[in-house]
């Protein structure tokens, strides 16, 4: 039997090297091409793969956060990324942080000393003509790299600045100070006609918001990313500093939106999106901004009937580069008419250190199974890992990368719970559901080789 053709794998970030590892250990060679030490991007500032560059936090641990229960998936498949955080944490009360050197070093060993892995470093201007390949360059993908994968899909989603709007919980609305109604009554059916949640306001509250919202605290931007924004998804504070009723005209308008209580349009309406099927989670559409978290919950519990909100995703603002990834990518996290150019972490649509993590996971998953010549099986929908896929799977007008969240999962179908309750039942069905899968497709996932060499001291 012939061996498996080399694998090559642009980017040794957090995805990249997991996709590596995962791939080594079950005996599948692999070349990964790394612009260190030849070549940074403005945020970096060392040579190592893995450098976290914002952050040494790995985000929530318990089980009812889902980044928490991610984690623990993570764990149980044999996540390197998650070993190597759990072997280099330092305190940090009920998150996960690590020692940023030390974990970022004990990476670094793992590639070293596997003798299945060839490290190459090259400013990587185009995708590699050799598959299989992935590519996980992250949000910051060289502008010559970035330029060849427009060429090729043909479409924009490509370095620019990404925005992104809150996430409230469904819970912390106040319903009897909203309306349902999409504008113009647009729709026929009960679904559509609750598609949308209206949170209207008068003069006095909108003049009182706006106020609010100029003077909150923002994130600037930082001396080597400078802000350069689309007109098409500008921060609700730039537009608000055109003047004072701007955004009544804009991402506020109330036109066609008629409030059942007194049968006229309001002076402003802020509309949240449902944002999965069961309306868990809602999103304030337009609402995209680089207000300070703490700032955000303040002036958006000035909008009537989130007074309580809850915010499960914080809205940003920043430079991003990724994909269209329900338009461009099939189930497997390979480029539609591209067989073998696989794509893992945030430029394959994915948020956040952990979730790109996971996502090398899943592309080394699929690609191994199918160089097995077995059929790609992947994660149920109602794990951490299904939920990730599942919105990169999602067709949207206007796609979004986005932390892992509850709303991405399969609809909770048991029992009617309170938040928490209902979070920790479906994590405790998401590792059931998870032990499942791996006995039936994977039952030597557990004992999946480790690293050739032990952690650092």
């Amino acid at each position: 039997m012939s061996a498996p053709p080399r694998v090559t794998i642009v980017g040794a970030g957090l995805a990249g090297c997991e996709a590596a590892l995962q791939l080594t250990s079950r005996g599948i060679a692999v070349r990964l091409l790394e612009q260190k030490p030849l070549a940074r991007t403005a945020a970096q500032s060392t040579d190592r793969a893995c450098e976290l560059v914002c952050s040494n936090s790995l985000r929530g641990a318990a089980l009812a956060n889902a980044v928490g229960l991610l984690k623990e998936e993570m764990r149980r498949l044999g996540s390197f990324i998650l070993r190597a955080a759990d072997a280099t944490r330092v305190p940090a009360g009920g998150a996960l942080a690590v020692d940023r050197e030390r974990f970022s070093a004990l990476v670094e060993a793992w590639l070293a000393a596997e003798p299945l892995l060839e490290r190459v470093p090259e400013v990587v201007e185009r995708v590699p003509d050799a598959r299989p390949c992935i590519v996980a360059t992250g949000p910051l993908t060289g502008d010559a790299l970035a330029a060849d994968l427009e060429r090729r899909i043909g479409g924009s989603r490509l370095a620019y600045y990404d925005a992104i709007a809150p996430i409230v919980a469904a819970e912390s609305i106040d319903w009897e100070r909203v309306f349902f109604a999409s504008r113009w009554d647009k729709g026929t059916s009960d679904e559509d006609r609750q598609a949308y949640v209206n949170c209207p306001l008068d003069r006095e509250q909108y003049v009182r918001f706006v106020e609010a919202l100029l003077a909150a605290e923002k994130v600037a931007p930082t001396a080597h990313e400078p802000a350069r924004y689309f007109e098409g998804c500008l921060p609700i504070e730039t537009m608000a500093e055109r003047g004072v009723e701007t955004l009544a005209f804009g991402p506020m308008k109330p036109v066609g939106l008629t409030d059942p209580r007194t049968g006229r349009w309001p002076h402003a309406v802020v509309q949240l999106r449902r944002e999965d099927a069961a309306g868990t989670a809602w999103n304030l559409v337009g609402f995209q901004t680089r207000m300070l978290r703490g700032e955000q919950e303040r002036v958006f519990r000035l909008i009537p009937g989130l007074e309580r909100a809850e915010i499960e995703r914080y809205g940003a603002v920043h430079r991003n580069t990724f994909l269209d990834a329900p338009a461009l990518l099939d189930d497997t996290l390979a480029l539609r008419g591209e067989p073998g150019l696989y794509f893992a972490g945030q430029l394959a649509g994915t948020e956040g250190y952990v979730e790109s993590a996971a996502c090398g996971w899943l592309a080394a998953w699929f690609l191994g199974e199918r160089l097995a010549g077995r059929e790609t099986t992947a994660p149920p929908g109602t794990t951490a890992h299904g939920a990730i896929l599942a919105h990169l799977r999602t067709p949207s007008a206007d796609y979004q990368p986005s932390n892992v969240i509850f709303a991405h999962f399969a609809p909770w179908d048991g029992a009617r719970l309170r938040k928490r309750a209902r979070h920790e039942a479906m994590a405790e069905r998401a590792l059931a559901d998870l032990e499942a899968w791996k006995a039936r497709v994977a039952p030597w996932l557990p004992a999946a080789p480790a690293p050739r060499v032990g952690g650092l001291g």
